[in-house]
């Protein structure tokens, strides 16, 4: 017989009874150093044992706020019970079949549930049923990788428009995507070829686009996508200007390029939407995303307009992705967003901005908030107004020490990612830390 889930009965709010790290803590990390990749970045010593809504507990028994969600994955919260019972019913009756080479019923499912839900224009021909095919993968990095393919396969193109900032994952093909960090590139060419970069999130970005780049080394007609994130993740939760996603579709529309946009951690409800670009009403041609997708469990997917998807059996695939005990997850997850997350994770967004504006008025080192639902950011400054990365380290480091899980992103932003079930008593204890740091 299943067990059924339980309260893990963690605290809500902070809890600390060790020094940090704490003994066990810091033996771990010691074992940890011996054997991992030393390319692992790991902001704090955080040994995590369990979790359970918006709370996780280290292996010494303290207790932290989460406002990182394991980097916007853990949607509906740590451990959620119906989750958690997705996952031990589907487990108990098949792991893993691959679905590329088999069928089972959880990745139909999951598929016909987010093909009714992508964003995109209704089918005009009668003969298809839904907006979207969906091919499931293991992770973003692994959905951007096949939008790719699936772009060049379909426009007889190959050069790819990306934005500088932009994070779409660290596999050669998404790496060749991403503009984010230096390191995140070095020694590690020749990259995929055929990829341009230009500044992300402004119309001057968009006409330089236009009028120097197809002008003269970049012919239109030879460009197969443009991959853009609605909002940029690692880049630094950038909001673009109004406009341009919509000016993005425009310009593929007019020289037939294909618009791919990366929902992979704005996705699946964290703007307060299933999808972000849904904010600006633009339909695009392909969306990749995982994260959230799953609550916590590996799974990715490439959604596409139908008449896109043509590429013939054997030509792309895998083992691991759409595994039914992720699908299952997924579907668990999907109806809890729609059940009330995805409204919560609005009404907390504006309660977090409201708050963080406050912080604002009172520290002039931080900038003002930016963001939508639960996706948010600040800069942290300098005495002359200039981006300071250090005092944004200091803060996540002293938050960690208080009991509040913090990550950067950007240059020198915090943002702000937590479980989507957060409630207004842990957003105002995450404000309370943050200003008793400022003050500090």
């Amino acid at each position: 017989m299943l067990s059924i889930p339980v309260s893990l009965n963690l605290p809500r709010v902070p809890r600390l009874v060790t020094s940090l790290p704490g003994p066990r803590a810091l033996a771990i990390v010691e074992r940890d150093r011996a054997v991992t990749s030393p390319s692992y970045t790991r902001d704090y010593p955080l040994v995590v044992s369990r979790g359970e809504g918006c709370m996780v507990e280290d292996v010494d028994g303290n207790v932290f706020l989460d406002m990182t969600a394991g980097i916007a994955v853990t949607a509906t919260g740590h451990a959620h019970p119906e989750v958690v019972r997705a996952i031990q019913e589907q487990s108990a009756r098949l792991l893993h079949m691959s679905g590329t080479d088999f069928y089972y019923e959880p990745m139909v499912e999951l598929a016909e549930q987010l093909a009714i839900r992508a964003p995109f224009p209704n089918p005009q021909d009668g003969k298809i049923a839904y907006p979207a095919r969906v091919f499931f993968t293991n992770s973003g990095a692994e959905s951007n990788e096949g939008a790719i393919k699936l772009a060049r396969y379909y426009t007889k193109r190959s050069l790819i428009v990306a934005f500088l900032g932009a994070f779409h994952g660290r596999t050669y093909g998404a790496m060749s995507l991403t503009g984010s960090k230096a390191v995140q590139r070095a020694n590690f060419g020749p990259l995929v070829p055929g990829v341009t970069h230009i500044p992300y999130g402004t119309h001057a970005s968009l006409d330089y686009l236009e009028k120097q780049l197809f002008a003269t080394i970049l012919p239109p007609q030879e460009v197969a996508a443009i991959v853009v994130e609605p909002i940029q993740g690692e880049g630094g939760y950038i909001v673009p200007e109004d406009g341009f996603l919509q000016r993005i579709r425009e310009i593929c529309d007019r020289h037939g390029i294909l618009m791919v946009v990366d929902e992979v951690q704005s996705g699946m409800g964290r703007t307060g939407r299933l999808f972000a670009i849904e904010h600006w009403s633009v339909q695009p041609d392909i969306i990749t995303t995982a994260k959230g997708i799953a609550s916590g469990l590996p799974l990715g997917a490439i959604l596409a307009r139908p008449e896109l998807m043509t590429w013939p059996p054997g030509s792309h695939a895998t083992t691991f992705g759409g595994n039914p005990v992720a699908c299952a997850a997924a579907i668990a997850t999907l109806q809890l967003l729609e059940s009330n997350l995805m409204a919560n994770a609005s009404q907390m967004g504006e309660l977090l901005q409201a708050g963080l504006t406050q912080l604002h008025g009172r520290f002039f080192r931080m900038s003002l908030p930016r963001g939508k639902g639960l996706m948010v950011a600040v800069d942290l400054l300098d005495e002359e107004g200039n981006l300071d990365h250090k005092l944004r380290d200091r803060i996540i480091q002293e938050a960690f020490l208080r009991g509040l899980l913090l990550l950067g992103c950007g240059k020198a932003a915090i943002r702000f990612c937590p479980p989507l079930v957060i409630d207004s008593n842990q957003i105002q204890i995450a404000l309370q830390i943050i200003s008793e740091i400022l003050s500090s």
